[in-house]
């Protein structure tokens, strides 16, 4: 069961493409990795997939909902995580958590179980009361992560999610991810981390808002690099040859 859908999806802004004619298609459960400088279109796309943005031309599909004539029903079957902007610092756990319920509309009870659920699936140990400024990068990230899945989307859209944060907190987060992957979500992932492009099932390469690569980190550097041995082939190498080593 495919995700999303996205067929010759262009957005304009006056004569500047920020994303030129691409298409690609994600699978249910799949780990999506997303990557491209600074600029690229990652985030414009991810805009018109949450419903945010609308295409200037092509379509786009979430969950079996068209962007263009569904997009409140979109949003209400994705997550958006962002390194930055998903908590409020000056309020607490339990206060930002109960502010994106109340955003949800969702139901008390609802909201009350699902908030166990997550926390108790990050491993949370701390108070409710605890102050978001006051928590590790790592640990708030967690915590972000419960935000964007309180309202049980079937995508989360995770942008640039460990940024910032310990190796030890990132492995653990993208343990997190793996789990969410196994029981069903699709994971849509952006990161400059290498590392944890390895452990996407496949890999999206965006350049000047056009897609110039599609395929397994494997595949991805058999044919990125193709007179060495693709064991010897890091994916910072398969980056700099196909984002930045084109004119």
């Amino acid at each position: 069961m495919k995700s999303v859908i996205v067929e010759n999806l262009s957005v304009q802004f006056g004569d500047f493409f920020a994303v030129r004619d691409v298409s690609f298609s994600v699978e249910k459960g799949e780990i999506f990795g997303f990557l491209g400088a600074n600029g690229a279109g990652k985030t414009t796309t991810i805009r018109v997939l949450c419903g945010l943005l609308l295409p200037s031309t092509g379509r786009a599909e979430v969950v079996g909902r068209d962007v263009l004539t569904q997009a409140f029903e979109v949003k209400s079957q994705v997550g958006y995580m962002s390194q930055k902007f998903t908590l409020y610092e000056d309020l607490s756990v339990g206060e930002n958590l109960a502010f994106t319920a109340s955003l949800r509309k969702m139901d008390k009870n609802k909201y009350r179980q699902r908030q166990d659920e997550l926390l108790q699936f990050i491993k949370f140990q701390q108070s409710l009361k605890t102050m978001v400024k006051d928590l590790p990068g790592g640990i708030k990230q967690q915590v972000s992560l419960v935000a964007s899945m309180l309202h049980d989307p079937e995508i989360v859209f995770l942008d640039e999610p460990t940024a910032g944060v310990s190796p030890a907190y990132r492995q653990r987060f993208w343990n997190l991810i793996r789990d969410l992957a196994a029981k069903g979500k699709t994971m849509f992932v952006t990161t400059h981390y290498m590392d944890e492009a390895e452990q996407c099932g496949r890999i999206a390469l965006m350049r000047s808002g056009e897609l110039i690569a599609l395929d397994s980190p494997l595949n991805l550097k058999k044919h990125s690099l193709p007179d060495r041995d693709p064991k010897t082939v890091s994916l910072e190498e398969v980056f700099i040859a196909q984002v930045e080593g084109k004119p």
